[in-house]
């Protein structure tokens, strides 16, 4: 039997090798399934021919990342990025904002997966957790969508102001508060975890949270109005979406509205805003970005996920 050994907070273990677990993280790389169990097999292969009966987890990665070179650059550098990550001792925390219908929910799960992160929360639960503790009389936005709290406002807006984004900033900020909660908790129980929803702005959540670099903040666009709309007719086709399609598109000149000023708000704080139209290449482009700040060697250690 082939033993791997590795080190978790200083302390060493060890465990037998599997071509499952191997085969699983190969996945992570987007790589087939099928393909992945073969390539594993021929790892432990290898590692038998070489007479290896215990073998360090750092050299085991290392000759994983030696064949897959060989057999496919593009996949060998996803597994790369996927370890770099995994191997960080700081919680990983994930923001992805973006107007209705953009896919934060859709890109966040797709995203978790290949991160192998087990904890994902969208604004949208917290903003309902926040409803049960305020009453709809002191915070009426609240208990509004964030592209119709406007109609919930106390003070009429001034003719000349755009009362979508003041409405929508009300929204924005009183939920922000739960979400830093949910941020500063992960960060001090050491949980990765992936953030996501409307309530995502740059600019909201304070900055000595966002600054962090195991901290990082997306914001996806759809250029494209048809795209966007057509993304709404796409939800709502599924049995089990109650979110109806007449609202969406009463709404849709407002949420296209509140699209364009996350947008803004995204280029003025330096938040990576992307293109969601291919779910591949909206993840790698996320992804990529992640390991320019966290993954480095000052980074590396254990994660929890």
């Amino acid at each position: 039997m082939i033993m791997v050994e590795g080190e978790v907070s200083g302390k060493k273990y060890e465990e037998p090798f599997s071509k499952g677990v191997l085969a699983r993280s190969l996945t992570r790389a987007e790589m087939d399934p099928n393909k992945a169990y073969t390539f594993a097999s021929q790892i432990e292969a290898h590692l038998k021919s070489e007479g290896v009966d215990l073998i360090n987890l750092d050299d085991l990665i290392r000759i994983v990342l030696k064949k897959l070179r060989e057999e496919d650059k593009e996949i060998a550098e996803k597994y790369g990025l996927w370890k770099s990550i995994r191997k960080c001792k700081e919680p990983l925390i994930i923001l992805i904002g973006g107007a209705s219908g953009v896919g934060t929910s859709s890109i966040a799960f797709e995203l978790a997966n290949r991160l192998g992160i087990r904890n994902m929360i969208s604004t949208d639960m917290i903003r309902e957790v926040m409803r049960k503790i305020v009453s709809k009389e002191l915070l009426p936005t609240l208990y509004e969508s964030s592209y119709t709290a406007f109609s919930s406002l106390r003070i009429p807006t001034p003719p000349e102001s755009d009362e979508v984004l003041i409405g929508f900033r009300d929204h924005v900020d009183t939920v922000s508060v739960g979400v830093e909660a949910v941020i500063e908790r992960a960060l001090k129980e050491g949980i990765s975890i992936v953030i996501e929803g409307v309530h995502i702005v740059p600019g909201f959540i304070k900055e000595e949270l966002v600054s962090k670099s195991n901290v990082s903040m997306f914001v996806l666009t759809l250029q494209d109005e048809e795209i966007h709309k057509g993304r709404f007719y796409s939800r709502c086709r599924q049995m089990w979406a109650r979110r109806p399609l007449e609202r969406y598109m009463n709404y849709f000149g407002a949420i296209r509205r509140t699209h364009k000023y996350i947008e803004g708000l995204a280029i003025k704080n330096h938040v990576p805003v992307v293109e969601n139209i291919d779910v591949t290449t909206t993840i790698d482009s996320m992804i990529e970005h992640i390991t320019k700040t966290y993954g480095s060697e000052e980074d590396v250690g254990e994660i929890k996920s």
